[in-house]
């Protein structure tokens, strides 16, 4: 005669996160896959970028250094991110007023021109500086809800995650809350998995800390 054993709660919770780590590992390396084949091995173009780049000025400043506290600098953005941002307003992944028509009409090599251009950038250092509680505390979210292991120990992102350290507090505060909202666009769902940890008193904070620290 065979028994079986009854599931325990924790047993049935330890699979639980087994396999959600597990779908978000597969999700992750679907999109280094597709990636892959959106970034050619063949080099890019520094100076076509550059001229490309023109049209981005007047919203993202003439090298990638952001005028708008609401607009992104694109300065030393890695560019694995830069071509997988592109790629998603082109595809309506992501939408905004400003970059749908303007990406609807790039080539494949546009996107990775612009994010050669770009990622060669150097961002402006923030000259504002948090206070020491914001500091700490900021530091605190951070490494409790696991950013450094995806942004990098100092949050300047790497392969299609982006740089934080000092982006424009602004920026950084509404992606935040759209992520917690789940309505940004994400290539993987990890960050909006990853903001529905954050509490809503985090989320300002946070984009102070981020926005105020001076990374070479």
């Amino acid at each position: 005669m065979t028994h079986t054993l009854p599931v325990r709660p924790r047993d049935a919770q330890g699979r639980a996160g087994r396999a959600a780590h597990a779908a978000a590992a597969i999700s992750r390396a679907a999109a280094v896959f597709l990636l892959a084949g959106l970034i050619p091995h063949a080099h890019a173009g520094l100076e076509e970028g550059r001229q490309k780049a023109q049209i981005c000025a007047a919203c993202h400043g003439a090298d990638g250094n952001s005028p708008a506290p609401a607009i992104p600098s694109l300065a030393g953005q890695p560019r694995q991110f830069i071509v997988t941002a592109l790629f998603m307003f082109r595809e309506g992944r992501r939408v905004n007023d400003a970059m749908t028509p303007f990406v609807a009409k790039l080539s494949n090599t546009d996107l990775n021109d612009l994010a050669l251009y770009f990622s060669a950038q150097k961002l402006t250092p923030p000259t504002r500086k948090a206070e020491p509680d914001i500091v700490a505390l900021g530091r605190a979210i951070t490494e409790k809800n696991n950013c450094v292991q995806c942004h990098k120990a100092d949050l300047t992102g790497q392969q299609h995650i982006p740089r934080v350290a000092g982006q424009h507090k602004d920026y950084l505060l509404e992606q935040l809350k759209s992520f917690k909202a789940a309505k940004r666009g994400d290539f993987d769902g990890t960050m909006t998995s990853a903001a529905q940890a954050l509490t809503p008193e985090e989320l300002e904070p946070l984009a102070e800390y981020l926005a105020t620290l001076v990374v070479p």
